[in-house]
């Protein structure tokens, strides 16, 4: 197994930062330092970050309840409560994959496969999530055309995929962004005030029983769906071109003129 993907599987984050990790020297295999990324590890061999012996750990796949009042963060300065207040001692070290801010509830994804976070919150995946969202009066249907449509908000251009209409002032909403509160923005720019925000699907993934800030493990049907998600390719690299120079004009395509016939005038100037 490459050694990225080992530190990644033992919780130590994504395979990218795990390359950091490599190449800083941090890493140590059978007591020899290493700053190869190519170097492959087998289970029994002795590996070591910043002297700490690493070992695999079992694949954890949550999903999580989120409350209200919480924010979603290993530890906060401003000592406010965070979800790992809520999670049993035996999941502390998982990662959160993606975020909800503080006054949103729902659905969260936990786990320690830092590839698979990684992956997740890539925004080329394009990963649906769909949301339960309260406004503080009625809903315009017309708004619907622009929301979807989309406009700039801080962050980027901002869309919502789908708008389903509940009740009055009760919609769901479909993303495939994760711009920071983009749900609660979009509205304010249309003259409401979102009053309550809960998701409720994530993917093809979804659970309605699961008491608020409770926890249960993914089934291996879903696991499968998160590990089929591949990021999309980019857009295709730019042809460099050559600068030009201070004060240079660049050079215009010209058709080739025709061969002049013998006897012919040549063009008035």
């Amino acid at each position: 197994m490459r050694l990225n993907r080992f530190l990644a599987a033992a919780g130590l984050g994504s395979r990218r930062s795990c390359d950091g990790l490599i190449t800083s020297g941090a890493v140590v295999v059978n007591g020899r330092r290493i700053d190869n990324l190519a170097t492959q590890v087998a289970p029994e061999d002795d590996v070591r970050v910043h002297g700490r012996q690493i070992r695999m750990a079992r694949p954890v796949y949550l999903l999580f309840n989120k409350p209200r009042g919480y924010v979603v963060t290993r530890s906060d300065e401003r000592g406010r409560k965070t979800i790992y207040d809520l999670l049993p001692q035996e999941f502390s070290s998982l990662f959160h994959v993606g975020r909800l801010d503080k006054e949103s509830e729902g659905l969260l994804l936990m786990t320690n496969d830092g590839d698979i976070a990684q992956r997740l919150t890539h925004p080329s995946h394009e990963m649906e999530k769909e949301y339960e969202v309260a406004l503080d009066k009625a809903y315009d249907a017309a708004h619907s055309a622009k929301l979807i449509k989309g406009f700039f908000i801080e962050g980027g251009r901002a869309r919502f995929e789908k708008i389903f209409i509940m009740g009055a002032d009760r919609l769901k909403v479909t993303l495939r962004q994760g711009l920071k509160r983009q749900i609660r923005v979009m509205f304010y720019e249309m003259g409401y005030e979102v009053k309550r925000l809960k998701r409720i699907r994530i993917g093809s993934i979804t659970d309605a029983r699961i008491p608020s800030g409770s926890c249960r493990h993914l089934t291996p049907r879903e696991i499968a769906s998160l590990a089929s998600i591949q990021q999309s390719p980019g857009p295709a690299p730019h042809s460099r071109r050559r600068k030009p120079t201070p004060g240079s004009r660049p050079k215009k395509a010209s058709a080739r003129k025709p061969a002049r016939k013998e006897g012919s005038k040549s063009p008035a100037p």
